[in-house]
């Protein structure tokens, strides 16, 4: 029987953080073994704000870096950059004719993400970001999306664009599942428990970059904010601590109640000092690894990723292109 396929993909921008690695990367690690797997570094998403050129290139080999370093095996996986496969955008065209504004105007991230300068200074990228990840999955007929909690939303899109397809114009599309991975789902910011942690963030005190180094890491960790009072208790009315004992759960391999009891009668400073070397000794090795890594033969791997996926990314599209009435 053969392999489900599963596709996912991390923007080229801003700071990769603990929380990506945490609710994306390391999932996809492990999914890699049991399902067909594409990995894509989405620049086309990327530039739906503005990019300065120089550094998306660079951003763009360091994310492929970070999935290789993280155990994304070239020989398990494929993995490739978005814009090389053109069928991406040509797809995405094809479905805005099937997309509804009202849907789109329900999208939490477009919300959030155009708080800064107001809808009207937003770009028509950004607003329809959504079709576009939409398209990334379909274009695969990918079965699994392993996603963070807050894209799960995109993937619900996806999955209307492709039954109306298929009603439509007949069974072209896989209506795919998403997969979240419940504990780790949403890491939030260190210096506010109410939003997710983001590496595009105003302070870098909200996250931790998978790059920073050790002392960094331990400054950041001190500054993180806590509820008030001092027992390290893992509950729902104390969310800054949840999120931070969240963390030391994943990363530690140990539950949130064992943590609680290897805490008793100690106070949020011990604990944060011991978080800090939890992380540190497991970013130390994934640096190594990133560091050994030549640009050189990152861009090998990508070039020969988007080789592999561009046959089925044409075979695909050409099949849509049939059923709409265009001539192929």
């Amino acid at each position: 029987m053969d392999k489900k396929r599963i596709f996912s993909g991390v923007q080229p921008s801003g700071n990769l953080h603990i929380g990506n690695y945490l609710g994306a990367i390391r999932n996809w690690v492990e999914l890699q073994n049991e399902y067909e797997s594409i990995f894509c570094v989405v620049d086309l998403h990327a530039i739906t704000v503005p990019q300065d050129p120089e550094t998306l290139r660079k951003k763009t080999i360091e994310i492929a870096k970070i999935y290789l370093a993280a155990g994304i095996d070239p020989k398990k996986s494929t993995i490739f950059i978005q814009s090389q496969v053109s069928e991406h955008a040509e797809l995405m065209w094809i479905l805005n004719t099937i997309a509804k504004m009202p849907e789109l105007d329900k999208m939490t991230q477009f919300k959030d993400k155009s708080q800064k300068g107001g809808r009207e200074s937003s770009s028509v990228g950004l607003y329809d970001y959504p079709v576009l990840m939409a398209s990334d999955i379909l274009l695969y007929d990918t079965q699994t999306v392993p996603v963070g909690q807050d894209q799960v939303q995109h993937v619900e899109l996806t999955r209307t664009l492709a039954r109306r397809f298929n009603q439509k114009f007949g069974e072209v599309f896989t209506v795919p599942e998403y997969f979240v991975k419940e504990e780790t789902g949403l890491i939030l910011g260190l210096d506010d428990p109410t939003k997710k942690m983001s590496k595009s963030a105003a302070s870098e005190y909200n996250y931790i970059s998978l790059l920073d180094d050790a002392e960094t890491i331990r400054k950041k960790i001190k500054k993180a904010v806590t509820d008030s009072g001092s027992e390290i208790v893992y509950n729902d009315d104390k969310p800054a601590l949840k999120n931070l004992i969240n963390m030391y759960s994943s990363f530690a391999g140990i539950a949130p109640k064992e943590i609680e009891k290897k805490f008793a009668g100690k106070g949020y400073g011990d604990f944060k000092t011991e978080l800090a070397e939890v992380i540190i000794s497991f970013l130390t090795p994934f640096q190594e690894r990133f560091n050994a890594l030549s640009d050189e033969d990152v861009m090998k791997i990508l070039q020969d990723g988007a080789e592999k996926v561009r046959p089925i990314a044409k075979k695909k599209l050409d099949e849509v292109k049939k059923k709409v009435g265009f001539i192929v």
